[in-house]
């Protein structure tokens, strides 16, 4: 069975690999037919490139291609849905034709100082109708060569539903045939781990855990394994090798000086580029609020940024005027108080783009944990002690959890993505979380309101108290 799986797992590699290689390629090669065929010959004099100029043209558009697909997520065969495939395509092509088309428009210096934009274009169309094609070939591949995985749920002291209901979610790619508690003892959990390809560790003691770990480990048993908190604090730990012993340097004071300093110049640069540009889209918008019912345009909110600190949040008003005559509430699924306006615009996200005077004043980052309310975040407190944790850097637009968790996603869940954020920040991952924003915008399930029975979770051990570690 180990040598079935390992062979298993090199196909699906190759298959993988095989299939990205032929997409680059015929992405390449459509490309070059329109570099030749109508821009190459246009360039303005006698200059033209030499052969290894027009390869060069070439490979840094294939190059930009390659950036934005890997960074959507378009690579992900056989993890990702159709549909969530052929948006990271979509946007992906898009972007880079828009790059590449500046590109050329660069080099091959028009007269009217721009290059003809109908190639470009028609280049978007069939490459977008070619990587739909080979979207559905390499999932039906797949579909027949790789079955769903057989997966066995390992559970200790809390109920295991949550995890179970979300891998159910894709049934196309695991499934879930048993469960055992490890109470059962260690013989039991091993002798059912023997007859799986893999297991699910769902939220045990770190003692216990550590136990069935290392057998999977000895017995290559793929594993799939829900973190503690304490988990993500290790994994952006420096790895230090000033002696014969391995030590993980765990600082847990947020980000160093030098990237907060990068981290503010590109928030000023980006928050003051975006004001510009959006400012047509800012007065249409208020104007849409205010002619609804006369109310005021922005709305003003307490919340929740680095160290604890308060500040004023501005937002597009999205609700009627007395939406809080009660108190403050998280919004939920078709929650009476959205007006018609603000249903749109919370659709799109553009409800949150005044927060962009936030970010230039200093209040926010651009990416961030999203801040909370005092009062919404005094709460999940006393569920969730480790809560504040998430106060070691500044507020943000957006963030890891809006990008890989949901609206709805629990208080819990949500922590531990920010967590992982702050622990395994870098330049660079801001700039995935960025560009990973621009196709949660488009994906409606991203928009969602909390379940109003889940908006203070308490159906977990885990977050009514702190972690046993």
């Amino acid at each position: 069975m180990k040598e079935e799986t390992r062979q298993f797992d090199a196909y699906k590699r190759l298959i993988n690999f095989a299939a990205r290689i032929i997409l680059i390629i015929v992405q390449m090669f459509m490309f070059s037919h329109i570099w030749y065929g109508f821009y190459a010959r246009d360039m303005e004099g006698v200059l033209l490139f030499w052969r290894r100029g027009n390869w060069t043209v070439i490979a840094i558009y294939t190059l930009i291609l390659f950036f934005f697909t890997q960074n959507f997520g378009g690579y992900k065969i056989g993890y990702q849905r159709i549909s969530d495939m052929a948006l990271s395509h979509i946007l992906a092509i898009v972007c880079s034709n828009i790059v590449g088309y500046l590109e050329v428009t660069l080099i091959i210096r028009m007269e009217k100082g721009y290059a003809n934009p109908t190639p470009i274009l028609g280049l978007t169309v069939v490459e977008v109708l070619v990587t739909f094609a080979w979207i559905y070939v390499t999932r039906v591949i797949f579909v027949r060569m790789f079955p769903p995985r057989r997966l066995l749920v390992i559970y200790d002291q809390r109920s295991p539903e949550s995890i179970i209901s979300k891998i159910n979610a894709r049934p196309d790619k695991y499934r879930i045939t048993d469960s055992i508690n490890v109470s059962e003892g260690h013989e039991a959990v091993y002798a059912k781990v023997d007859t799986y390809e893999a297991v699910v560790l769902c939220d045990i003691r770190s003692s216990i855990r550590n136990d069935i770990l290392k057998y999977c480990f000895e017995n290559e048993i793929r594993t799939y394994i829900t973190p503690k908190l304490s988990d993500i604090i290790i994994s952006g730990s420096e790895g230090i090798y000033l002696f014969d012993t391995p030590l993980y340097l765990s600082r847990n004071h947020g980000l160093t000086m030098d990237q907060r300093m990068v981290k503010r110049t590109f928030d000023v640069v980006i928050s003051l580029l975006l004001l510009v540009v959006l400012s047509p889209f800012y007065l249409l918008t208020a104007l849409c609020i205010y002619a609804y019912d006369r109310g005021p345009v922005f709305y003003y909110q307490e919340r929740l940024t680095r160290d604890g600190r308060l500040f004023k949040m501005i937002k597009f008003r999205s609700m009627t005027t007395d939406s809080e005559k009660s108190g403050a509430r998280l919004a939920t699924q078709k929650d009476s108080r959205i007006t018609p306006v603000g249903r749109f615009i919370r659709r799109i996200h553009f409800d949150e783009m005044p927060q962009m005077i936030n970010v230039l004043k200093g209040d926010m980052s651009f990416v961030g944990p999203r801040p909370e309310r005092p009062e919404i975040a005094a709460v999940y407190k006393e569920k969730i002690p480790e809560f504040d944790y998430r106060l070691r850097v500044k507020a943000g637009l957006t963030g890891y959890a809006q990008v890989y968790g949901k609206y709805n996603t629990t208080p819990y869940d949500k922590l531990k993505l920010d967590m992982t954020y702050i622990e395994n920040y870098s330049f660079f991952l801001d700039i995935k979380i960025i560009l990973g924003t621009m196709k949660v915008i488009f994906q409606k399930e991203n928009t969602e309101g909390f379940d109003e029975s889940k908006a203070v979770p308490d159906h977990r051990v885990d977050e009514v108290k702190r972690e046993p570690w």
